[in-house]
């Protein structure tokens, strides 16, 4: 059986290694000249600069990702780096009992407890139901890998689930607690900012911060040295010993359709490839709108179209920078206010910024030098778009002193950094669009909801077209990795079993 399979990011690409796996003849088409898709690094001289992973979940065996990446990847061979610090926040107003002005996120759990009861020991109570949330979420699988899908369980499996009750219980207590209502609760003024500052400012839920470090605290979400783009080859590689073919430079134009299946697609050079299922792994919006020509549109699709149902994920403005000094004395990761606030030419107005030194890796400069990657997230990627759309010296103008405004901010943080930049690169969410394809730039697709749990709104398949199927990391609100790798195996797994396929992992 033959399977098309749009997009050679690491949704496709894991997607076409168990479907390989499985018996089925499977061809990635690829708009871009390599794999890997929102998953890249580029070079720049004697630089590489990395645009995805900062962290991967499932990097060694405490988290259930792990046995997943390990169905495509040799993880063993992955070397991966911990930090001790996630991220640090430099405050605008308090500074702690001791006198300094930077908050410290620990990874390891009881490092963490001990920092923040040193810090405020007013709010005792408040800090060790904190980290007693945590350590609940450590005792159980999180997401829980069910082997079938839902209607194939057994009784027994089924049953299995209640063995998560104290889960639930924890999920129901903390799902509307957001950073924001946590901090209103703090009695320490420097531990209350800090909380409110754990987003750049922006309310979040807590869940979002606790459920990654119940996992960071077991060294199980590692950055992989090399970075994104060699870790996604990996895929790639182990794509193509199963047998899988990659099409490069061959983007698709439109999914074929008539007897209301899907036949096969038809490429932006106007040849013709048929195929007994046609799979989409990339955009949500070019599959629905563009590939299928709105042909298959539902009340629930127009919705997540006028972002009525879920909002996107920001979109990046990414400056990369390479520097001759490796800067090793100062954090990987800070987030810090700016003395002046610095409006981009797409209305964002930024007053703190977030700086990656990435002087743990010394795959990607020369000894002696690093990477340095200024991200600024914006909701209005259309300017970029339709900016570079219309008038290309224009949007190279304002990219370039936008940026260069960015850089003056951060060297008054980092003092001798402009002098020591060597090369610059700045991505814009025209970039992301034009790369990738992805809808408005934006970076890990829909938004996650209120209601983290919540079932998705995008489906595998689309009700009057068979023989198609979508998975990529808009399947899942909130996107990234994690989501790409288990949804792909788990429309494999569907797509094995409605044909007889006893699913296997070779």
């Amino acid at each position: 059986m033959k399977i098309s399979i749009i997009g050679a990011g690491v949704s496709g690409l894991s997607i076409g290694c168990y479907l390989q796996m499985n018996g089925f003849e499977t061809e990635i088409f690829e708009k871009h000249s390599h794999a890997g898709g929102l998953c890249t690094s580029w070079k720049r001289g004697e630089f590489t600069f990395d645009g995805c992973i900062h962290w991967l979940m499932g990097s060694n065996s405490s988290s259930p990702f792990y046995r997943l990446w390990s169905e495509l990847v040799d993880m063993k061979s992955v070397e991966f780096f911990n930090h001790e610090v996630r991220f640090e926040i430099e405050l605008e107003v308090n500074r702690d009992r001791h006198g300094d002005r930077v908050f410290h996120l620990y990874n390891n759990i009881n490092r963490l407890e001990a920092y923040l009861l040193d810090l405020a020991p007013e709010d005792t109570g408040l800090i060790k139901d904190l980290i007693r949330s945590i350590r609940v979420m450590q005792r159980f699988e999180l997401p829980p890998m069910i082997e079938n899908a839902p209607v194939m369980q057994s009784w027994r499996k089924r049953l299995a689930m209640a063995s998560y009750l104290p889960f639930v219980i924890l999920y129901l207590k903390w799902r509307n607690v957001t950073n924001f209502s946590f901090a209103r609760k703090l009695k320490n003024p420097f531990l209350k900012e800090a909380f409110e500052l754990l987003f750049d400012g922006e309310e979040f839920k807590m869940l979002i911060l606790t459920m990654p470090l119940s996992i960071f605290d077991r060294n199980g979400a590692g950055y992989p040295i090399g970075g994104s783009y060699r870790f996604a080859n990996r895929i790639a590689e182990r794509y193509k010993a199963l047998g899988g073919k990659i099409h490069y430079d061959q983007p698709v134009k439109r999914i074929l359709t008539g007897g209301n299946r899907a036949q096969g697609v038809l490429l932006q050079n106007d040849s013709i490839v048929y195929s007994d299922i046609t799979i989409s792994a990339t955009d949500w919006y070019f599959t629905m709108f563009e590939a299928l020509e709105g042909r298959f549109l539902n009340n629930s699709i127009l919705a997540l179209a006028s972002q009525r149902t879920l909002k996107l994920y920001p979109s990046v403005f990414l400056i990369s920078l390479g520097v001759s000094r490796s800067f090793s004395e100062y954090p990987h990761l800070i987030r810090f206010p700016l003395n002046a606030a610095v409006a981009s030419p797409d209305g964002t107005v930024y007053t703190r910024i977030e700086s990656h030194i990435y002087h743990y890796d010394p795959t990607l400069a020369p000894e002696g030098k690093t990477i340095i990657v200024l991200s600024l997230y914006t909701r209005n990627g259309d300017f970029w778009i339709n900016l570079r759309n219309k008038d290309m010296a224009e949007y190279n103008r304002c990219k370039t002193e936008f940026a260069e405004k960015i850089i003056d901010r951060l060297n008054e943080k980092i003092e001798g950094v402009k002098a020591s930049v060597e090369i610059t690169d700045v991505a814009t969410p025209a970039t992301y669009h034009r790369y990738t394809g992805s809808w408005k730039g934006s970076v890990q697709g829909w938004f996650p909801d209120r209601n983290l749990l919540a079932s998705s709104p995008v489906g595998i398949g689309l009700a009057g077209l068979s023989d198609f199927y979508y998975s990529s990391q808009w399947s899942v609100p909130g996107g990234g990795l994690p989501v790409v790798i288990k949804a792909g195996r788990d429309l494999s797994r569907f797509i094995s079993m409605k044909y007889k396929k006893q699913f296997i992992i070779k």
